[in-house]
């Protein structure tokens, strides 16, 4: 059985209880620690997670195509261990999702996730103007222990209307996941387009994601911001 935690907001722990399995980014283990001698093995993954090879090159393919791809390896593990995970000082988050609950996540925020989430790729229709296109990587609890863990490019904030039903608004390049009471949960596109955007004097805030009041959700934001969006000009 495994259990996340972070360290000083920077670190991933992963507690390793039995035999278990880990999904991570290629590359983020940096150090670890067992009792009688290494019991954790690490195996790159060229196609997926998913234990079934037709699905696992599905998979892969459909996250090729939509760019929502990232190098991942496997974490084998055979006996109790503690093993620590980062990403170039970026901050960790840690969820653990109930089963059936469903987090929507930009691939590059990934750092980890455990063998009880299903790792997916969505399309949702609404990300024209985003840098990332018209897809999201999608992780959904399918067990008991389905821990995710993300990354964040600084401390990030985070927006419910949950309680109070308002409208939140959010730059695409500044959101880093989404997570609803009700079905996926996700925005829609806001655009503020005129002509002034095509002699360059526009405010840099053309488009947004949004959630009205009635569509309970939390979302996580990152202070910073993607390089995308649309950039229109005349010479």
């Amino acid at each position: 059985m495994l259990t996340f935690e972070t360290v000083n907001e920077l670190t991933l722990k992963v507690t390793c209880t039995g035999s278990d399995v880990l999904i991570t980014r290629a590359g983020a283990f940096i150090a670890g620690e067992s009792s009688g001698g290494k019991n954790y093995k690490f195996e790159k993954l060229l196609l997926g997670p998913q234990n079934n090879f037709v699905q696992a090159a599905l998979g892969s393919l459909a996250r090729r195509v939509t760019k929502e791809n990232i190098p991942l390896m496997k974490v084998t593990m055979s006996g109790n261990s503690v093993t620590y995970y980062a990403n170039y000082g970026q901050h960790v988050i840690v969820y653990k999702l109930g089963r059936g609950e469903v987090i929507s996540v930009e691939s590059e925020n990934i750092l980890a996730f455990s063998q009880d989430c299903k790792y997916d790729v969505r399309f949702i229709g609404v990300g024209i103007l985003s840098q990332k296109g018209l897809a999201t990587s999608t992780l959904t609890g399918n067990g008991e222990n389905a821990y995710v863990a993300i990354l964040s490019d600084g401390n990030p904030i985070v927006l419910s209307n949950v309680h109070n039903n308002s409208t939140i608004s959010a730059d695409p390049d500044a959101v880093i996941c989404w997570m609803s009471q009700y079905g996926y949960g996700d925005p829609q596109i806001k655009a503020d387009l005129s002509w002034k955007n095509l002699i360059g004097q526009h405010s840099g805030e053309s488009y947004a994601f949004e959630w009205p009041g009635n569509q309970p959700v939390s979302v996580l934001i990152q202070p910073s911001e993607r390089q995308g969006g649309i950039q229109l000009g005349i010479d």
